[in-house]
């Protein structure tokens, strides 16, 4: 069987239902109480250059109710940290684990570990995607409104890697998308034009602009994020200014849909991208959204490391 990566949300484009149906499953058998050891004496090895909390717990705990193990490893604790090349220890450890979860600095360092190891690597986030959390939030999106096709998610703040991946996602779903970003922080180019070409093969629409109110006008899912992503505290006060006005608060929700509900990747950074009461109000998806991590990197991880899907087939449930 030939190894497969999650580089990208489109490494998963054909398995994407199967992975949303096998994360409902599993959550609907941890909730019963059911025991399901799918990955039972495998390990996992995770590579940190940044902070962490939903992505590590999330798999440390999945791989552990999985009957499997996860290894936390700081590359500053490897040889890595010493002058060791990415490629050596992408072969070692492909010796050791099933698998290797790498949350890297660089999405080019992410390439050369993928392209060294023998066994998957998954994308714990880059600089250019977020893969892992977007695919959860399609699942969240799907528990909350029974489908995902002819939805529309607007994205208001920085186009970074989340913004990036959610453009991919929402395209391979036919999800309608809208974001608004402030001039000179839109999302990747070569992304967003990936995006647009799947989108309109799947008879969705992406549109980019930097009117959050426009963008957010009649939507079903109104999504935000840090202003200042991991790594670019040295640009604060430029950020701070430029996206003053991209607030996700109740006043802007007004123009979204009646039903519409709000995510956030989390961390946040209460009283600048979003406002405590619409993190913490009904409309808020947020805590779901964070608890189905752990769901979803399950039903990832067998699908990488086995090939398969182990609880059921699909059962049709639309995307």
């Amino acid at each position: 069987m030939a190894k497969r990566d999650l580089i990208s949300v489109l490494d998963v484009a054909e398995d994407l239902r199967g992975i949303l149906d096998e994360a409902r499953n599993l959550k609907s058998w941890l909730r019963s109480g059911r025991v399901h050891e799918a990955l039972k004496s495998q390990s996992l090895a995770m590579i940190f250059e940044k902070p962490s909390t939903r992505t590590r717990v999330s798999f440390e705990v999945g791989m552990a109710q999985l009957g499997g193990t996860a290894i936390n490893l700081n590359p500053q604790e490897l040889q890595l940290g010493r002058g060791e090349t990415l490629e050596d220890t992408a072969r070692v450890l492909s010796g050791y684990a099933a698998a290797i979860l790498y949350r890297a600095k660089r999405h080019e360092a992410m390439v050369r570990l993928a392209q060294a190891a023998t066994v998957p690597v998954i994308n714990g986030l880059d600089d250019l995607e977020h893969p892992c959390q977007i695919i959860s939030d399609l699942f969240t999106i799907r528990e909350a409104k029974g489908r995902l096709r002819g939805l529309k998610l607007a994205y208001v703040g920085d186009g970074n890697n989340v913004c990036n991946s959610l453009l991919l996602g929402c395209s391979l779903v036919g999800m309608d998308m809208a974001a608004a970003c402030p001039p000179g922080f839109e999302p990747d180019a070569g992304i967003l034009r990936k995006a647009e070409k799947i989108a309109m093969d799947q008879g969705s629409q992406i549109d980019l602009g930097a009117d959050p109110e426009k963008a957010v006008r009649g939507t079903d899912v109104v999504y935000t994020d840090v202003w200042i992503s991991m790594g670019m505290e040295g640009e604060r006060g430029e950020r701070e200014m430029a996206f003053r006005a991209y607030q996700v608060n109740e006043e802007l929700l007004k123009s979204a849909g009646k039903e519409a509900v709000v995510m956030h990747c989390l961390p946040a950074h209460r009283g600048q991208e979003i406002t405590d009461d619409v993190l913490d109000g009904d409309r808020s998806l947020v805590w779901d959204q964070a608890e189905n991590r752990l769901h979803v990197q399950k039903a990832l991880l067998i699908r990488l490391i086995t090939g398969g899907f182990s609880t059921m087939e699909p059962t049709g449930t639309p995307i």
